[in-house]
């Protein structure tokens, strides 16, 4: 039998996108149940009833947030052509994402493979790297499917191209809010425009450059 939805599940989803919110800010160690219910009007006992220990809660908050960067970032990417548009598209609405303030504190894995990147590994390391990795390989396959479709060299590694893409997408973000000045966007939009353009083919190459210009904005 299917569960319809109810008040339960609508009082989770609101205590995770808090939680969301709040662990780009503060980290994800920095939850704080008692935080959390004082600003929802609830007791800290009937919050803690919906996870049942600070480790689920995170594990919870890390899958909410997977959720809303799929809506915010991949959805709108995957409308575009496969191959070379779409690689460029995928960059285009992190960046998107990152200046909308989907997450007050930016993006919301980045701050957590910062907070975790250190620690042994566990069950809330482990799906951070497993998000990221998810990211990681849709880039990667993008530009897979970019030289398949000969629009970038078939000297382009994939994997290097998108470890590059995202170290300027990482550095766009992180130096975005550190100094709350939207040129490093811009300068994030010409980087990876810049590193596309350089592998592209001549019809890869065309294709970006119908593309809006990299500093224009929606």
């Amino acid at each position: 039998m299917t569960r319809t939805p109810g008040v339960g599940d609508a009082t989770r989803e609101a205590i995770l996108r808090l939680a969301a919110d709040q662990a780009s800010v503060d980290g994800l160690e920095g939850l704080s149940i008692g935080q959390l219910a004082t600003a929802l009007g609830m007791s800290k006992s009937g919050l803690f009833a919906h996870f049942g220990s600070k480790e689920l809660l995170q594990l919870a908050t890390i899958e909410h947030a997977r959720r809303r960067y799929v809506h915010a970032v991949l959805v709108p990417a995957l409308q575009a052509p496969r191959g070379i548009e779409r690689l460029n598209a995928l960059c285009d609405s992190f960046l998107s994402y990152v200046e909308r303030a989907v997450f007050p504190g930016g993006c919301f894995f980045a701050a957590a493979m910062a907070e975790y990147g250190g620690k042994e590994p566990g069950p809330v390391r482990d799906l951070i790297a497993e998000c990221q990795h998810q990211w990681t390989s849709t880039l990667q396959r993008a530009a897979t499917e970019a030289r398949t479709a000969r629009q970038l060299k078939a000297s382009c590694a994939p994997d290097q191209l998108a470890f590059e893409v995202e170290a300027a997408l990482l550095s766009a973000n992180w130096y975005f809010h550190l100094r709350s000045d939207t040129s490093y966007l811009d300068r994030g939009r010409r980087a990876i425009r810049s590193r596309l353009d350089a592998d592209a083919t001549p019809t890869g190459r065309l294709l970006l450059h119908s593309l809006a210009h990299p500093l224009r904005r929606a």
